[in-house]
């Protein structure tokens, strides 16, 4: 048997084989080592886009020294299950949430670039500590959202190889994008499937390296320069596929994306959404981006230039949290984020969004003690999914919590001590 045979296992077709090759590894996973403590809240899955089943999300995070984890896909939780089972055997404690896109017409922010690089008056927003009892109702509740969102994937698929029409290039969705996906199994289907699925045929019929810049800059048109150039002349990366799937998503997005419509929530649906299922709604704060860490970004501009209004009007209207990645953006935009959600009373929930095998999961920011309020939330999240999985109004934003303990830094003590109980 190869060394890698059994983790190989961990991306098994069923979650009952994932979970069986998983319980070999668990036994000699070795001890997280004293002193550190790092935690992630946002790490994606085969049930969106990514290259880990949820019991390969809990091994890897639980081997590169994660003390606690949470998943969170786009418009699914359907490996949630999985993921909190994986969590008991590899030894760590989990969360799990989903991801979603609101739209913000009828509010303030309505013509605004929020958070969205791709359209306007469109917001990215979590579901974070979603009780137990309330997984299956989540997955059913956005079902047909995301059969809205296969329409418009068709829709985008169709653009994508209007495209490249002339180069002999083309897209077929049942066959090329939807078997890398779990859609049937309840899973999402991305952007990134489908430019992961055009980094693969466009590998297969052009080949890597050279061949490949010379398509895009002579057939194509597109000047390739810099990294991103540098990445599409490595023809040896063994993450090839997903390097140039970054450059592929910074590059032509805006060329074939169709904005969403049907398949997005009002944020009022949103938020009572969240409210009735016992869930924290969180806004996802991206800020103005300059180098993109992940590569798949443009230099653009987001919240910053209203970010005061942003956050009190989220505070106001129901939002009860601010989830952000310290690695995304400058000291001044975490310093200021910060500084809000301390003065609207957001609880703030800190995840490196995991999409790719080269990304860390771990945080290295977490080390500093500027940002160990941001551990003790990821224990609280954990506290409050415990305790809102056994009564809905033993949550941590219930009405009955809140009453009886107004301040939230009280309430994050609280809840993270019943996290590091659990």
């Amino acid at each position: 048997m190869r060394p890698d045979a059994k983790i190989d296992g961990l991306n098994a077709s069923s979650a009952d084989d994932r979970l069986a090759a998983l319980a070999p590894l668990a036994a000699r996973i070795p001890p997280i080592p004293a002193g550190t403590e790092y935690v992630n809240n946002h790490i994606h899955t085969i049930y969106s886009f990514s290259p880990y089943s949820p019991a390969k999300a809990a091994y890897t995070a639980r081997v590169n020294g994660l003390t606690t984890a949470g998943i969170m896909d786009h418009d699914s939780i359907a490996g949630a299950a999985e993921f909190i089972e994986a969590g008991r055997a590899v030894g760590i404690a989990v969360t799990v949430g989903l991801e979603c896109r609101v739209s913000m017409e009828g509010t303030p922010f309505e013509g605004r670039r929020l958070n969205n690089p791709d359209q306007k008056s469109v917001a990215y927003a979590a579901l974070h500590g979603v009780p137990h009892g309330k997984i299956d109702f989540a997955q059913n509740f956005f079902a047909p959202y995301r059969e809205k969102r296969t329409v418009r994937n068709r829709n985008m698929t169709d653009r994508l190889n209007s495209m490249f029409a002339r180069s002999g290039i083309r897209l077929d969705y049942d066959a090329d994008i939807a078997p890398i996906s779990r859609a049937g199994d309840g899973g999402s289907v991305t952007e990134r499937h489908i430019l992961f699925a055009l980094a693969g045929k466009l590998i297969g019929t052009i080949g890597r390296g050279k061949p490949l810049l010379d398509f895009f800059e002579n057939d194509m048109g597109v000047s390739v320069t810099g990294e991103a150039k540098a990445k599409v002349l490595d023809s040896g990366d063994p993450m090839y596929e997903y390097r140039l799937l970054g450059m592929l998503k910074g590059r032509f997005t805006e060329y074939f994306y169709a904005d969403a419509t049907d398949e997005l929530l009002r944020v009022g649906e949103f938020v009572r959404l969240a409210d009735e299922i016992g869930a924290i709604p969180a806004y996802a704060y991206l800020g103005d981006v300059r180098d993109s860490v992940t590569g798949d970004k443009k230099d653009q501009t987001f919240e910053d230039s209203y970010l005061d209004e942003l956050m009190k009007w989220a505070s106001e209207n129901g939002f009860r949290a601010v989830t952000f990645m310290p690695t995304r953006n400058s000291r001044a935009q975490l310093d200021r984020v910060m500084g809000l959600c301390e003065r609207f009373g957001l609880f703030q929930i800190s995840g490196e969004d995991i999409n790719s095998p080269f990304q860390s999961f771990i945080c290295e920011a977490l080390a500093n003690p500027r940002f160990a309020h941001l551990v003790t939330a990821a224990w609280a999240l954990i506290g409050h999914e415990r305790a809102a999985t056994g009564d809905a109004s033993g949550g941590m934003f219930s009405g009955k919590t809140i009453r009886d303990m107004p301040d939230l830094g009280d309430r994050i003590a609280r809840y993270a001590a019943i996290g590091r109980a659990s």
